[in-house]
C-alpha cells in the first residue's frame, strides 16, 4: 500500500498509542476528525489494522525471562508440521513462532518467570513432543530494542 504523509502520521500515532481520541489523532496528523475516522475505517477494512491491544510489561506480569528457542523437527512430513504448529498454538508462554532458514526449522520467543520455569516448559513440552528433534535455547540478557511499531517510510 502507498500512504500519504498524513496517513503515515496517523499510522505512526496509533502504533504509539491506540487509546488516543479521534480528535487527538486528527490534530496530531493535521487532518480533519472526519478524515481521520474515515482513514481508520479504511485501514481496518483492508486488514492493515489487525488489532488494538494493550502491551504488558513482562517483568511486572511475572514473565521476566525471555528465551529464544531454535527448534529442529524430527521430520518434515505434513503431519509433523501440523502437529508442531498445534502444539505452539496451545502454549501461551510461546509468544512468537517463526519458520526460519538455516540450521534450525523454527525459532520460538518464549516468556516465562525464570530459568526453572523454562526448564520445566522445555522438558515437559518441547522435548517430549514427538515432532521435536532438538532444542537450542538462548537466554535474552538484555533487550536493547523492543517495539511492535512498523517503520513506515
Amino acid at each position: 500500500m502507498k500512504f500519504s504523509d498524513q496517513e503515515r502520521a496517523l499510522l505512526r500515532e496509533i502504533q504509539r498509542d491506540s487509546t488516543l481520541s479521534l480528535n487527538a489523532l486528527a490534530s496530531r496528523c493535521g487532518m480533519a476528525q472526519s478524515t481521520a475516522w474515515r482513514k481508520m475505517q479504511e485501514f481496518e477494512r483492508a486488514g492493515l489494522i489487525s488489532a488494538r491491544v494493550a502491551l504488558l510489561n513482562p517483568a511486572l506480569a511475572g514473565r521476566k525471562l525471555c528465551v529464544l528457542a531454535h527448534i529442529s523437527l524430527a521430520d518434515h512430513s505434513a503431519e509433523a508440521i501440523e502437529g508442531f504448529t498445534r502444539m505452539v498454538q496451545l502454549h501461551a508462554d510461546i509468544q512468537e513462532c517463526f519458520k526460519v532458514s538455516g540450521t534450525s526449522d523454527y525459532m520460538l520467543k518464549i516468556r516465562v518467570a525464570d530459568v526453572e520455569a523454562y526448564e520445566d516448559f522445555m522438558t515437559h513440552n518441547l522435548l517430549r513432543s514427538p515432532y521435536v528433534r532438538s532444542v537450542v535455547s538462548s537466554f535474552v540478557l538484555k533487550e536493547v530494542k523492543a517495539t511492535t511499531a512498523l517503520g513506515l517510510q
